[in-house]
Order: structure tokens, then sequence, then C-alpha cells
């Protein structure tokens, strides 16, 4: 018997939303940015409607100006420390830079969360692009787009090695004889590459799912081999359904050709849905929080993303003809593709694109009832386009619990997600496999 396919449901948490002025809204708290309370509430509502996980994004530098929006960004694996006691169930996704860390601190840490929340962290790997954070970290100038790929690709198969150096069953805890812990089941990495060096194994044990899911965000040509490669799901953006089914049907044919099971890579878009009772409510609180933008903050990061000068752009005007190519830029590559592909395909004006930018920063942004968004939903999910979606509400926390209250209960009068949940783990959550220890010689069965 087969068992229908399900959606997959993250809640992506920002601050107090992702359209860059709901800290404006009357409702808002524009201090809940530093509050874990706030986001113990919001990871309890995601549970409730029995998501998959909540996702926290992450950089090392002060992101935008502050005077913009929301500025403070909590350090995610020690908020989601505090959500593991506040929850039970529901996934624990950080992002983390491969560019501006160290394979042992990173792998520890997430193991570390990974057995405090019993199994249910992941790790949204990304390289990190910008030369802000380098200048974080000692450096005067940003990293190759290629190279921040290949040093990621060595800092995660080091960090699989340190999470393999312990075999299941290396700890005894033989009491009688005072033996706590088998020698021989540890496998330190002894590890010599071109960017890492790493001896001992790690001192944390394996978790109950093995090791923490696997989560990759980059849509570019190097990104999609590294996602084809390592990623257990992929976080993505996209405009259209054409252009959904294409990385869709592109990221599953390189899996397969590394050797992988293409239903072991969960494929996620992020969606804004901006939600109300007709659809002429939500496209009216889409306006009001479109109009509360100042473009004077939002035209000098459009104008770095698509790599040109900031008095290069006019407001009530169509993008320039003549912009940098992707292969010129080294960071941001895909999202400014996309959004250069939004621009000329509607025609907006570079006003209308910082309208759509500052909602969902390149994500589909969709308003409409809760029936209507279950249907964009629906439809994307069931034409090849996506494994599901990751939740972004535009405003925070009422975009979640609108969404947990209204459109999830369709989703699920419709068999399309579940209505408890049927494992404790992420990976069990996902569908996905533990994964055997492949340094010990007798992995235990699960």
């Amino acid at each position: 018997m087969t068992t229908k396919r399900q959606l997959h449901l993250n809640a992506f948490l920002m601050s107090v939303g992702h359209h860059e002025a709901a800290w404006r809204l009357p409702e808002t708290d524009p201090y809940a940015d530093l509050d874990v309370e706030h986001f113990k509430n919001l990871a309890r509502t995601a549970e409730r409607g029995k998501l998959d996980s909540v996702f926290l994004a992450d950089g090392p530098v002060l992101w935008n100006q502050v005077g913009r929006r929301p500025a403070g960004v909590l350090e995610p694996t020690v908020v989601l420390t505090a959500l593991a006691g506040a929850t039970e169930r529901i996934g624990l996704i950080a992002t983390a830079s491969t560019t501006y860390n160290e394979p042992y601190n990173l792998a520890r840490r997430f193991a570390s969360l990974d057995i405090v929340s019993g199994g249910r962290a992941g790790w949204n790997i990304v390289t990190t692009a910008g030369l802000d954070a380098a200048r974080n970290f000692n450096l005067d100038h940003l990293p190759a787009h290629k190279e921040r790929y290949e040093r990621a690709a060595e800092f995660v198969d080091v960090s699989l090695k340190l999470w393999d150096s312990w075999a299941d069953d290396a700890v005894l805890a033989d009491k009688e004889n005072g033996v706590w812990g088998d020698s021989d089941k540890i496998y330190p990495p002894e590890h010599e590459g071109r960017f890492y060096r790493v001896a001992g194994a790690l001192n944390v044990p394996r978790s109950a799912q093995g090791h923490p899911v696997l989560v990759q965000a980059g849509s570019s040509e190097n990104g999609r081999n590294f996602a084809a490669r390592y990623a257990e799901a992929v976080f993505t953006a996209h405009q259209t359904l054409a252009d959904a089914q294409e990385f869709y049907d592109d990221l599953k044919r390189r899996a397969a050709e590394h050797g992988r099971d293409p239903d072991h890579v969960k494929i996620l878009p992020g969606i804004v849905p901006v939600i109300g009772s007709t659809e002429a409510e939500a496209r009216e609180k889409e306006a009001v929080l479109n109009g509360l933008i100042r473009p004077e903050y939002a035209l000098p990061q459009l104008a770095d993303l698509l790599g040109v000068a900031p008095e290069e752009l006019r407001l009530d005007e169509q993008l320039p003809a003549n912009l940098p190519e992707e292969d010129e830029l080294e960071g941001h590559k895909s999202r400014r593709t996309l959004l250069v592909k939004l621009g000329r395909r509607e025609n907006l004006t570079v006003r209308e694109i910082i309208a759509r930018f500052g909602g969902g920063r390149g994500h589909l942004t969709f308003a409409g009832t809760p029936v209507q968004v279950a249907d964009a939903i629906q439809e994307w999910f069931e034409a090849g386009a996506a494994d599901g979606f990751n939740i972004m509400p535009p405003v925070l926390p009422s975009g979640l619990t609108e969404f947990v209250d209204l459109v999830v209960p369709i989703l699920q009068e419709r068999g399309l997600f579940r209505t408890e949940y049927t494992g404790r783990t992420l990976r069990e959550h996902y569908g996905l496999p533990r994964p055997a220890n492949r340094r010990a010689s007798t992995p235990i069965p699960v």
C-alpha cells in the first residue's frame, strides 16, 4: 500500500515578521527580536499546527541600517536551545556559516542542540555573502563564490566525520567492571585537507537521529551542486510555478546522479502568506505594509544586490538595461537573478520591486483568503514544484496564528498535511532515514 505524499511545512521566524515594515504596525512589539518568550510562543503555535520545524536565519554581521527594521539577532542555536525546552515535537533549524566558523566548534554546537532537543535539530548550511561579514573576521575581501562552496564541502565532510566519531554503542556504562565507554568505538577524524586539519573525535556522542538534518539555501549553479551532494532539505525562492518546477526537477536529477534517493531531498520554497477574510482584505493588508516601507533604506540594499550604485536606480523607472551579469557577482547570485527576471517579466518599477523585496526578499508573496492560500500551496505541491513550503509570515505573531488556525485545517481536511505527529525527531517528520555511522564497522540497526 502506497502512503499518500504529504506536505512538509516549516515556520521561518524573523523578529516581528518578514515584511520589513511589520514593526511599524500598532499591534507589533518593536523589541520582540530580543525577547525569547516571543520566540517560545511562536514555536508553540507552530507546534500546535503540527508543523515540521521552526527555522531561524542568521549572519555574522549587523544586517541593514538599524533605522530600517529591528536589527537585533540572537545567536540561533542559543534561542533554539531555549525553544527545545518549551516544545516537545517540532524540529529546530538554525543557520550557521561555513565561511566564518570552524568544523569542530560548529559540529559540537549542533550535536549538543540535537541531544538537548531529543533529535530535533537541523543545520541550514550557508557560505555567507557580503564584504561586511568578511571584514568582521580579519579579511579584507570576500572569498570567491566558488571557493566558499569548496570550503563548505570540506567543512561538511569534516562535520560528518565528527558526528560519526562515536559508534552508537560506544557508551557501555559498565559499573561492575568500571568501564564507561569502549575506546575501540571512537573514531578520530584525523582529517587533513585543503582548508581544515581536525585530529580528534568530537566530545559529544551521536544523537537520537544520528546527526542533525542538513539543510541548504542557495540556488546558484554552485549551490545546486552542493545541495544535490549534501542537503536533506533545500530552502529556495521562486516567483513562478514554472521556475519552481525547473528547480525541483533539476535538483532531484542531480541528487540521483550523486547516488542519492531524490525523495530524501525535500525542496521547500518560501511563501509569504498575507491572509484576509476576503481577497480584498488581504490585498489591503499588503498595501498597508508596503506603504510603510521607507525607500531611502531599501534602495541601497537593492542596489547592492544588483551590483550597481544606488544613484543608478530611479524609484519610478524600471531597472537599468545594463546590469552586471550573475557571473560578475560574488554574492547572492540566485536572488539577484530572481529579482531581475521578476522586474523584467512584469515591467516593474524600482519602487514596485522594493515593495516585493520588502515583503519576502524575493520569496513568493501571496495575498488571499485561507482557501486561496491553501489552493496555491496545493497547486505547487501537486504540480511537482515543491515538497512543502517555508512559511514566512509577514507579521508576527498574528501571521503565524492565522496560518495555523485558518490554512492548516484546510490542508488537513484535504489529506495533504498531518493531523498529529507520528515521530519525535526532525528526520521522522521529513520521512528521512536515520543515517548509519559510516565509520563504524558494525553499525547498530535502526
